[in-house]
């Protein structure tokens, strides 16, 4: 039996869907994440998928994958928050879905698919390059 690997305790409840990493970052340190039945509040504590962790006393399980197909428009951001205050994609979603991560992006001139999920090992198995899968772009310029 292979032994899991121990990664950030910010980065399990990103993987098992709860919320994004920075989210997750901001509750242990507020102190509201236990790892095993004690309060961690460093991020980068060492931590297992199978581990036990509670938020707010509650157990965190893998929540339901969600899998959101959106075609962005023109001028809308891919990312959570804008300094700038511009409009994202996620002024675009249902307030009421669970945290989503885009899988790839697409910057503010562009439009077409993008994809959102909580299921983080999905969309770095649609990510990675040795996927291959096909992608087609129509680019239109303005010049020569």
């Amino acid at each position: 039996m292979q032994k899991q690997k121990r990664i950030a305790l910010a980065r399990v409840l990103s993987k098992k869907g709860y919320c994004s990493r920075s989210q997750a970052a901001n509750l242990i340190r507020a102190g509201r994440v236990t790892l095993n039945g004690r309060v961690k509040r460093d991020p980068e504590t060492p931590a297992r998928l199978k581990d036990q962790i509670e938020i707010d006393g509650l157990p965190l399980d893998r929540a339901p994958a969600v899998y959101v197909v959106m075609n962005k428009p023109r001028g809308v951001i891919t990312t959570a928050s804008d300094e700038k205050g511009r409009d994202t994609v996620y002024d675009l979603l249902d307030p009421d879905l669970p945290w989503l991560g885009p899988v790839g992006r697409l910057d503010k001139a562009s439009e077409g698919l993008l994809l959102l999920t909580n299921d983080s090992v999905w969309a770095a198995r649609i990510t990675d390059p040795d996927s291959h899968l096909d992608k087609k772009y129509h680019v239109q310029v303005d010049c020569i």
